[in-house]
């Protein structure tokens, strides 16, 4: 009986998620298929929700060009990506090694062709990842780095640290994940979240040209507000956010890209440089890290 009471009432919060929604913008997917979805604001969290979702979601991801599941370097967009990846990773591993991690036990979800693991593993950090993608999976495992392909899948817990780079957004049962997350913690563990902000200037600035919006991949979108509501559900709190200011940038050029057909790199730098000035005094960078903990 309780079980059924549990499970209604799960239902029931993650129904919340798309009640009184209010029409914003139309967005086109401009990765894969080239078709139209609408961006809905829920105002009791704050964020936007991307709909309809396609129930064949995993074909949206099979391109050449969502370079996050490979390690490909053609274009100037994918050699931008890829040299701010290796600078980027020792900034994340300073970040998860500035914590008191007794086991040093990490899990990074969305672990792709698992260059984060490694550089964690190669530190003496004991590595756990979460990826679906079969061509990145079978490139992290010649880094000598093992992911499962969904995270019901992964027996172990009590993590002293959980990773999520721009990943949250992807996920489908939102609530029901964030309680799994929480449960795969240490009581003292940490949660380290990144995600795109559509509250940046560079969102408003391209609107619904702005390629974080990545729809229909990007099922969520979230504002500091909608971050901190969402994990306090869960007895969870936001402990501090970190910019992460390269995102302006690359995000930019691909926005600029997507509303003109053309490559304007000053255009784009520009917009991206200002995006990062403004949000010196709002603090509204165009993606943001939250180091959340219990509490």
């Amino acid at each position: 009986m309780w079980n059924i009471i549990f499970f209604a009432t799960k239902m029931k919060k993650e129904k919340d998620l798309y009640k009184e929604l209010v029409p914003l913008m139309s967005c086109i997917d401009y990765t894969v298929s080239k078709e139209s979805y609408e961006l809905l604001m829920n105002p009791m969290y704050h964020m936007m929700v991307t709909l309809p979702v396609p129930s064949d979601l995993e074909n949206y991801y099979k391109s050449e060009d969502y370079i996050s599941h490979t390690n490909a370097s053609k274009s100037i967009f994918d050699k931008l990506y890829q040299g701010v990846r290796k600078y980027t990773l020792q900034k994340k591993l300073v970040l998860i090694n500035s914590f008191n991690s007794s086991d040093k036990k990490l899990l990074d979800i969305g672990s792709g062709t698992g260059d984060f693991l490694s550089t964690c593993k190669n530190k003496g950090w004991n590595v756990f990842g979460v990826e679906p993608s079969k061509e990145a999976r079978k490139i992290s495992e010649n880094k000598d780095v093992k992911a499962v392909t969904d995270l019901s899948l992964l027996k172990e817990d009590n993590f002293d640290v959980i990773t999520l780079w721009h990943v949250l957004e992807h996920v489908e049962n939102l609530l029901e994940y964030i309680e799994i997350l929480k449960s795969k913690l240490k009581p003292k563990g940490v949660l380290i979240i990144a995600v795109p902000n559509y509250n940046s200037f560079d969102a408003n600035y391209y609107k619904e040209y702005w390629a974080a919006f990545d729809v229909p991949r990007h099922l969520w979108h979230f504002s500091q507000e909608s971050i901190k509501k969402l994990f306090s559900q869960v007895y969870m709190k936001v402990d501090k956010t970190i910019p992460m200011k390269f995102d302006s940038y690359y995000v930019s050029m691909l926005s600029e890209k997507y509303k003109s057909g053309r490559n304007k790199f000053l255009k784009a730098f520009y917009i991206g440089f200002l995006s990062n000035l403004k949000a010196k005094s709002t603090s509204e960078y165009s993606s943001l890290i939250y180091v959340i903990k219990n509490t």
